[in-house]
């Protein structure tokens, strides 16, 4: 968990991406992601979480449906969805976490 804290403790917004390798969701979400982190630059990190591998993490953010996406800016979580979404809808809402 004390990896988390340093990942989230930066000066660009963090989207995570909560998934598993077993989800049909999750998987559509893989190139999408590319795309936002690939657009992105360092404007910004993106960052996918396997739950299989970090259920501590996912109980602490109660995380219980798959994809979950959550966007940290300066610590703080400022935006929070779950299922899939389209690259413009998270591309907007990473330029929108900075306003918090």
């Amino acid at each position: 968990m004390s990896k988390f804290g340093q990942i989230i403790d930066v000066e660009v917004p963090v989207l995570f991406n909560f998934f598993t390798e077993w989800d049909d969701e999750s998987k559509l979400m893989h190139p999408i992601l590319k795309d936002v982190a690939a657009a992105i630059g360092d404007k910004a990190k993106v960052v996918k979480i396997d739950l299989d591998k970090n259920q501590e993490l996912a109980e602490a953010l109660r995380i219980k449906t798959i994809p979950t996406h959550i966007i940290y800016f300066n610590g703080e979580m400022v935006w929070r969805k779950s299922g899939v979404m389209n690259a413009n809808d998270l591309l907007l809402h990473l330029e929108k976490s900075k306003q918090h």
